[in-house]
């Protein structure tokens, strides 16, 4: 099959993602030139890496390859990332490492356990309501609640406060027009300056409580980095589970079978777990930073070249995974890298396994039937991989 090369699609066009198909661009990427210039346009230069084998060293390596300039290409007129090197995802060791012990305890296994029967009820609601809607949008009446929920219990929002919070982070990162998005997402760092202050007068054992009154090298977060972060919290703790979720649900309504012999054998929940994870792989991209002039693969990188790794790629790579093209919820091995690897290893990786597994267990549990009442509608983005919108109705036992 003849594949047109790079040279003829732009990998920083959204409507790639929204109405394309980047995975045979990718595919000969992989083939032919694994680590590919691209020349300065209204995004900055960089390197295309697109292979698996070279997506993990660099993850791997954070001393060549620095979060701390930013995690993801911005077009040039937008400057640099306000959170470089104050955010957990923009930050290197040793300050990572500090800032991540401040929160790590609300991700550890014990923690994640102690939810459990709390996400189990708040599916069941979820599921009850969407039913109850006759038809309804799965992106953001499903996939969307149970993350915002959970973070929201983590970060100490108040019961009462979680759907004022829920509608708010609908419009932010919705498909709504830019000035709405852009009001919405003021209106959520308004929040959180709130809760900060509240924190501040009167600390309870949440995260941004941790925030507030943790300290780095000795000095307590700055205001504005301790919004920074809240930000970053919430954004990471919601979107790899919405996109996941509700990429995983599409792929079982295009995938009957996958659906009923997971419904046949409970056992195979934690590989379909995995494989879902591989196949909506919701980073379309993270960037790294190099910071000393470093060989990767034959390609000689200077210092200050950014370095753009294509996880979708990485994750189709036919030198790793076999016949990669196929979902298997059965598929073993599976060293995705959905979620990430080395330093900056999803702190909620856990977290997300688990609200993934108990989401499509309680479907499959109490639901009778997803049937899908209209065309998926994919993101028109180059950052985050996966859907818009999914109509389908639910019916229930």
């Amino acid at each position: 099959m003849n594949v047109l090369a790079p040279e003829t699609v732009s990998l920083v066009d959204p409507e790639l993602y929204a109405t394309g198909d980047p995975h045979p661009v990718w595919r000969w990427m992989r083939d032919h030139d694994p680590v590919r210039r691209h020349e300065a346009g209204e995004y900055p230069a960089f390197w295309s890496v697109t292979r698996y084998e070279d997506v993990r060293t660099v993850y791997q390596d954070a001393k060549v390859f620095s979060s701390a300039q930013g995690i993801l290409l911005r077009p040039r007129s937008h400057g640099r990332d306000p959170g470089g090197g104050r955010t957990l995802a923009l930050t290197d060791p040793p300050r990572h490492k500090a800032l991540r012990s401040l929160v790590a305890d609300w991700f550890t296994t014990r923690s994640v356990r102690a939810l459990e029967d709390a996400m189990r009820g708040a599916v069941r609601q979820v599921v009850t309501r969407a039913a109850g809607l006759g038809t309804c949008d799965f992106v953001t009446d499903v996939a969307a609640r149970l993350p915002l929920y959970v973070i929201c219990r983590l970060m100490g929002v108040p019961d009462h406060e979680q759907e004022m919070l829920f509608a708010l982070t609908s419009r932010a990162f919705g498909a709504g027009e830019p000035e709405v998005r852009s009001v919405a997402h003021q209106e959520i760092m308004a929040y959180f300056v709130e809760l900060m202050y509240r924190r501040m007068d009167r600390p309870e054992d949440d995260l941004v409580s941790a925030l507030v009154n943790g300290e780095v090298d000795g000095e307590l977060l700055t205001e504005e980095d301790i919004l920074l972060n809240c930000d970053n919290l919430l954004v990471g703790g919601t979107e790899n589970v919405r996109l996941a979720v509700a990429g995983g649900m599409k792929t079982f309504l295009d995938r009957p079978d996958a659906w009923e012999r997971l419904r046949a054998d409970r056992g195979l929940m934690p590989t379909a777990v995995e494989e879902v994870l591989r196949w909506t792989s919701s980073a379309t991209h993270i960037m790294r930073t190099v910071t000393e002039p470093v060989m990767l693969r034959d390609r000689p990188l200077e210092a200050g070249d950014r370095v753009v790794l294509w996880t979708p790629s990485a994750n189709r790579d036919e030198r790793h995974f076999a016949d990669p093209d196929l979902f298997d919820i059965a598929r073993r091995p599976n060293r995705h890298l959905a979620l990430g690897a080395g330093t900056h290893f999803c702190l909620g990786a856990m977290m997300t396994r688990t609200e993934m597994r108990i989401l499509f267990t309680e479907l499959l549990d109490s639901v009778r039937s997803i049937e899908q009442t209209g065309p998926a509608v994919p993101l028109s983005s180059i950052v985050v991989n996966g859907l818009e919108s999914l109509p389908v109705r639910i019916t229930a036992k």
